[in-house]
């Protein structure tokens, strides 16, 4: 297998819902980074032989292999050869995982990852709805075997079995807050993000012929002890979890190219990291939340490194139980974990969290110049993905 390298990595700032990237289709927000990634990189976008897409609600504007839809609807080549893929939340991450493994396989010499969700335009469900008149998704054989819970009341067990308190879940969701504002005062994201141009409508959701632009993350509050213990618990009146602590509904995009080294040289590109190992593991379905556990237990078993051996991890904050849980379980130092706020404070766009993570990850590494960085997810339905990069 050949050293698979990142030699960019993008995103767009994440919107909050109805937010500033709502009035734009998800396939112009996917567009605008992957045309991003060419334009930075000068790499004739026909060197790219596949793009490796997340989304998770398929309906609608997000169905029809919407990657690939966006990747001609940016005016890139008709060669490039193009796959969306459902991992639920951990969609884009495995798209990482896919386009990474092709490179090293020798399938292509240069790939892009990438992930989107417009969660304004098409809502979490949407392709499940009851309503379309086609069924559920589930199969009845599987309710014979498992409990059917929400990833709310999963979170709530997570925090049940791991003993984390109201307390806890709260002091976890202030952090993230005070972090991701720190990093936007310190300017920690500079060079990962591009502004997004996007339409303004009327009341009846019609361009009106100007603009607004889209330069911050939008998630961003102040906040206190004080104000998120005023919140109600969303899946049980004692429950832990509340909108302060858990992520939030959002629009965005990103996008990371890969190559192998020698491949990088040719097209005269330096690589920042190489992707050491990537995984996808199934966890249980209804506690459903735990796959960074296990994930992160996978790739260290798998590499031989130990979790002291990380600068930094990016652990998706899908709610605060599910990364205090990860820590108590693998150790890790939360003062790495997310140091510049996570998804309860910048945000969750489903399928295009993952290289969202990758992304920042990518470039925290480079600003503290660190060395190793872990990323993890948790997704529906019980998995968990997992990747290791390593700075060049």
């Amino acid at each position: 297998m050949s050293d698979v390298v990142i030699v960019d990595a993008v995103r767009t700032p994440i919107g909050k819902r109805n937010g500033g990237l709502s009035t734009l289709h998800p396939g112009e927000t996917l567009g605008i980074v992957l045309k991003s990634l060419i334009d930075r990189t000068g790499v004739d976008p026909s060197e790219i032989e596949q793009v490796v897409g997340g989304v998770v609600s398929q309906a609608g504007e997000q169905a029809f292999n919407l990657t690939r839809t966006a990747w001609l609807g940016a005016g890139l080549p008709m060669s490039t050869a193009a796959t969306t893929v459902d991992t639920q939340c951990g969609s884009s991450q495995q798209a990482t995982g896919l386009a990474s493994s092709l490179v090293g396989a020798g399938v292509v010499d240069a790939a892009i990852a990438c992930g989107v969700e417009a969660m304004s335009r098409v809502p979490i469900g949407s392709s499940g709805n009851k309503k379309l008149g086609l069924g559920v998704p589930i199969p009845p054989p599987y309710f014979d075997r498992y409990e059917m819970t929400s990833q709310f009341e999963g979170a709530e067990r997570i925090a049940d079995k791991w003993g984390i308190t109201r307390e806890d879940t709260d002091a976890f969701g202030l952090a993230s807050q005070q972090r991701a504002i720190r990093a936007w005062e310190e300017d920690r994201f500079a060079g990962q993000y591009v502004s997004v141009e996007a339409p303004d409508v009327d009341e009846d959701g019609e361009p009106t012929g100007s603009t607004h632009v889209v330069s911050r993350d939008e998630g961003l509050r102040e906040t206190s002890m004080e104000k998120l213990a005023g919140l109600k618990p969303v899946a049980r009146e004692d429950g832990v979890h509340t909108a302060g602590n858990s992520s939030q509904i959002s629009d965005g995009a990103a996008a990371l190219m890969m190559t192998t080294r020698e491949k990088a040289e040719q097209l005269g590109l330096t690589p920042r990291a190489r992707v050491v190992d990537t995984c996808l593991v199934g966890t249980d379905p209804e506690l459903m939340l735990t796959g960074p556990i296990d994930a992160t237990e996978r790739l260290l078993s798998r590499t031989g490194l130990s979790i002291d051996d990380f600068d930094l991890f990016e652990i998706n904050e899908a709610f605060a139980s599910v990364v205090l849980a990860w820590a108590k379980e693998t150790g890790a130092d939360l003062d790495k974990t997310n140091p510049n706020g996570g998804a309860i404070a910048l945000g969750h766009p489903l399928g295009g969290t993952g290289a969202f993570l990758l992304t920042k990850a990518l470039y925290e590494l480079e600003r503290i110049d660190g060395d190793k960085a872990l990323i993890s997810m948790c997704c529906g339905g019980g998995l968990g993905t997992g990747t290791i990069i390593e700075r060049i």
